[in-house]
């Protein structure tokens, strides 16, 4: 009885296929389109919020250790942010946007109309559980979508706790969670959809692609990267140095994807930089930080041994100035510095995604941007200086999905940018209105009234149309008259 009753719970290809037609159906609908909808869905979401702050912190605290303000601060308040910001921008975003018409086209009128695209598809990460669930789904309701969102396994507490708290909030005809692992994933990727969003890594997102090229489906790929620091030694150090423990500890213990990934600074001043991380890092986190409340922990034993693996590298014999203590019962690993790694280290050849931070020393800055220049395209890049010169260079030689200088991962809070990567980091971008943007399609509509029907368009062709049809297609408008007049 317990095998059949078993089997009846797995979420395979049928039930995955049944899905996507019952949310087709109720796309085909409409109801999905009418703004009062989405205001209404995105309303629930705000008040299921409210209602289980505690709960959500809990599940935050459970999967990842997380400490109660950061949760609160990187998790509920960006969710609940984009909704506020949503909220006050949808009613404009939807409506079409009036452009220019040509004369070769007159008498016409032109407009974008953005229309949503389907029934979507948003596959979340483990790190910000909440957040990158919540964020693009918020998107995808405002663009007037159907959805799919399938919470990710690794961080169990969160996922099942959607799969609670979401039906009892909204509109489960048009939008679902499905929970599982890679056999629901691998079902759900099997069908038809209008949009992939998938955040995770670069193993996962090909086979996410492989899956989308089928049909042809539209994705973005929220990746991630080695965001390199680049450290001048004309700082505020004690600002910078808090900053940069800020972007890579304060973040998650390091599991960020924008999160400080190795530091690029002279040889002259990153003595100077090291000693400051560990005085801060003592008032930040005690002098037993593996103790301490205000860190998380890693994941999971497999991320743990990633990480250990790391670490243990022969090439990192002796580089370790700060730091090194794990423990693999409470899956710690405490902050770590490492300095002068060589290139061809583990620790440098792959996304570090946790609490280890290898300095890497320049003769000049300079040089570390051109170094750059060979490596994949990162999610983000950093810059700390009050060199004028030395920001215009890094603006103009750094490639990544975002710049930010002088501080770290801030740029993620501001709605106005688009949040995305390039190359290896991603593909497309969201955030604000471009969350919406992300889940629309920009329609072309030209509207034309019964005059002004040219015969020159039309055979038998001659050569007066064809003089005429030049200088409508050339915009020159005395050729028009000439071509008109016989001239």
């Amino acid at each position: 009885m317990d095998s059949v009753e078993l089997k009846k719970e797995v979420f395979g290809s049928k039930d995955a296929s049944s899905l996507v037609d019952k949310l087709r159906a109720t796309f085909a609908g409409g109801k999905t389109k009418i703004y009062e909808w989405r205001v209404a869905q995105l309303k629930c979401l705000m008040k299921m919020i409210n209602d289980h702050e505690t709960d959500i912190i809990d599940a935050l605290r459970s999967d990842l250790s997380k400490p109660v303000t950061e949760a609160f601060v990187s998790e509920l308040a960006m969710v609940k942010s984009s909704i506020d910001f949503t909220l006050k921008g949808l009613k404009h975003w939807m409506k079409s946007e009036k452009v220019k018409s040509t004369i070769t086209t007159f008498p016409s009128s032109a407009e974008i109309m953005p229309e949503p695209l389907g029934v979507v598809l948003v596959i979340s990460a483990w790190n910000y559980p909440f957040y990158l669930s919540l964020d693009p789904v918020i998107g995808a309701i405002s663009a007037g979508n159907a959805v799919v969102l399938k919470p990710s396994e690794i961080s169990p507490s969160t996922s099942s706790l959607f799969a609670k708290l979401l039906p009892e909030y909204i509109d489960t005809t048009a939008i679902q969670v499905v929970e599982g692992g890679v056999p629901e994933t691998s079902a759900l990727l099997e069908q038809r959809w209008d949009k992939i969003f998938y955040t995770g890594n670069g193993k996962v997102a090909r086979v996410v692609m492989t899956a989308a090229a089928k049909y042809l489906t539209p994705v973005t790929l929220e990746l991630g990267g080695k965001c390199p620091v680049f450290i001048d030694s004309d700082v505020n150090l004690k600002v910078t140095t808090r900053r940069l423990i800020g972007g890579k500890w304060g973040l998650n213990n390091g599991q960020a994807c924008i999160s400080a990934d190795h530091v690029i600074t002279t040889k002259d001043f990153a003595p100077k930089l090291i000693e400051s991380l560990k005085h801060e890092l003592e008032k930040f986190f005690g002098k037993d930080p593996m103790e301490s409340e205000d860190i998380s922990r890693i994941v999971n034993l497999n991320h743990f041994h990633r990480l250990k693996k790391l670490l243990d590298d022969d090439k990192l014999s002796g580089k370790i100035v700060h730091g090194g203590q794990t423990d693999e019962k409470k899956l710690k690993i405490a902050p770590t510095i490492l300095l002068d790694v060589p290139d061809d280290a583990l620790v440098m050849n792959e996304e570090i995604f946790g609490p280890l931070l290898p300095i890497v020393t320049v003769e000049t800055l300079e040089q570390g941007f051109e170094a750059l220049r060979s490596k994949e395209k990162p999610l983000a890049a950093y810059l700390f200086t009050n060199n004028k010169k030395l920001k215009e260079e890094f603006l103009t030689k750094v490639s990544a999905g975002g710049l930010l200088i002088n501080d770290i991962a801030l740029h993620l809070a501001n709605p106005y940018l688009p949040f995305g990567g390039v190359g290896e980091s991603g593909i497309g971008g969201y955030h604000g209105k471009f969350s919406f943007d992300t889940f629309s399609h920009k329609k072309a509509v030209l509207s034309r009234s019964f005059i002004g029907d040219a015969s020159a368009r039309y055979p038998p062709y001659t050569p007066g149309k064809l003089k005429l049809l030049r200088a409508l297609l050339s915009g020159s408008f005395i050729g028009i008259i000439r071509a008109l007049f016989g001239l």
